[in-house]
């Protein structure tokens, strides 16, 4: 008996969150399982059940997605058990009463309350102009640019309207999630979840969604493509750009002007970037020296790479390393009200 009470002492240090998952029928398969295989592996991280989730809807029972992934929910009572984190997941009918009068109540009582992508569009439609800025997936951003006046309209990946966050969704909803609980996380926690994930990089919720290939006709060009190719995989000895050229059998001043259209920059400083990129997530996820990082990445001394990285982030490696915190969300959020079981 001893140690099973010592095993719920232990237990009730650790701060719970409660996510309730709202779905409707059509809903996003993809949205759901972010989010679920994100708190999944949250939890793997912090070593506990920290995070717990159960998945409601206004038509509970078995609901079944656009792709007829078929979940079963639990019935959504408007004025009962209130969780501390609310996502509203997109689909094909995400414009629902019960979810905007839930997502009302939990703004009344101060806690979060996330609209992915449709739902997000649906509340947008329905406020008009909501205070604070709001965003949704580019491609209703844009269908709602065409058909009204957004002035706090934005492409950004999420945004905080007046306690409500509204977001993009589908690919960047992991980051979101992260994004989200990151507070209660470490840096090396945050980085771990990340590799799990096998996320490159976790987006900020202010960095602008990539817009439909077809806005850059330059990204189709093979060379641009190749070039990147053979970038990434000689970052450690960059090749110098008449080396480049000749393995794409293009001129130093094409080479310069398909980037200039792709990226609007040289294939020098994107290089340069590249590599860059590269040591700050060395940086902030491993614990090499910084020495070994200066010469994985091709910069050669500590001193050239803390230039390059200052440059590029606006901080040096030595003050990445020293924080004790990882902000991914531009605005606050309330802090969930926890609970110890």
């Amino acid at each position: 008996m001893a140690g099973r009470d010592a095993h719920f002492d232990a237990r009730e240090k650790v701060s719970l969150c409660r996510f309730e998952i709202f779905v409707s029928k059509g809903f996003s398969s993809f949205e759901v399982s972010s989010i679920v295989h994100t708190l999944t592996l949250a939890n793997k991280v912090c070593g506990s059940e920290v995070y717990t989730w159960r998945i409601v809807s206004d038509d509970p029972g078995y609901v079944a997605s656009t792709d007829e992934i078929i979940l079963r929910a639990e019935p959504c009572v408007h004025d009962h058990g209130v969780h501390d984190v609310l996502c509203v997941v997109g689909g094909d009918n995400a414009a629902g009463k019960t979810w905007m009068q839930r997502t009302r109540m939990m703004q009344r009582m101060g806690r979060v309350a996330v609209l992915l992508s449709d739902a997000a569009t649906a509340y947008i439609r329905s406020t008009r102009n909501p205070p604070g800025q709001v965003t949704t997936h580019w491609r209703d951003a844009a269908i709602l640019d065409e058909t009204g006046s957004f002035p706090n309209l934005t492409v950004n990946l999420s945004e905080n309207s007046a306690g409500i966050i509204t977001a993009a969704g589908h690919g960047a909803t992991a980051e979101l999630i992260i994004g989200l609980i990151s507070k209660d996380l470490t840096a090396q926690q945050i980085a771990e979840l990340g590799s799990l994930l096998l996320l490159p990089t976790i987006r900020k919720s202010n960095a602008e969604q990539p817009r439909s290939l077809s806005d850059n006709e330059a990204l189709f060009d093979c060379r641009v493509t190749e070039a990147i190719r053979l970038m990434e995989g000689q970052i450690s000895e960059p090749y110098s750009i008449g080396e480049l050229t000749d393995l794409l059998g293009v001129s130093p001043r094409h080479l310069e002007r398909i980037f200039r259209n792709a990226f609007d920059e040289t294939p020098g400083k994107f290089y340069k970037r590249l590599r860059t990129k590269r040591a700050r997530v060395m940086i902030e996820e491993t614990i090499l020296p910084l020495l070994d990082i200066a010469v994985a990445t091709g910069f050669g001394s500590t001193g050239t790479l803390a230039l390059a990285v200052r440059d590029e982030y606006g901080a040096t490696p030595t003050q990445m390393r020293a924080r004790s915190q990882v902000k991914l969300l531009s605005y606050d959020t309330a802090r969930p009200n926890r609970h110890p079981n």
